[in-house]
């Protein structure tokens, strides 16, 4: 079973397009991932460029998604490590890149920036490899 990283982009992209995730994929995230989503549909809506059922929809897929939730001492030193390595302010992205490297074969983002940013850190993969 291939195990995947997921950060909020590409949770927001699997949501937004309603994409099952394929068998023999195991999901991945930091508990930052459930307040990152919240956020950002509570933001999208508050701008009126979604309405709230869509949001609220959208937010009872991901509680009905299976997705493992991690953040142990030993993910957050991890991340402290990486953030410092990456010279970023912020643990945010660190979480995701420590998670891939401690527990998973590949982080997926749909973010760009972040993903050329991390090459030869961690092994990335585009989003369609998590529903073939």
């Amino acid at each position: 079973m291939a195990r995947y990283v997921v950060d909020s982009s590409a949770m927001l992209h699997l949501l937004a397009h309603e994409i099952d995730v394929s068998e023999g994929v195991e999901l991945v995230a930091p508990t930052l991932l459930r307040s990152q989503l919240l956020a950002v549909l509570h933001e999208t809506v508050h701008a009126g460029e979604m309405e709230v059922d869509v949001a609220r929809a959208r937010l009872a897929r991901f509680g009905g998604m299976k997705i493992r939730l991690l953040g142990d001492a030993v993910l957050r030193r991890r991340a402290w490590e990486v953030a410092d390595q990456m010279r970023w302010a912020s643990t945010f992205d660190a979480e995701y890149v420590a998670l891939t490297q401690l527990q998973a074969d590949a982080f997926v983002t749909v973010n760009a920036e972040l993903r050329d940013s991390v090459q030869g850190l961690v092994p990335t993969a585009p989003i369609d490899d998590l529903h073939h």
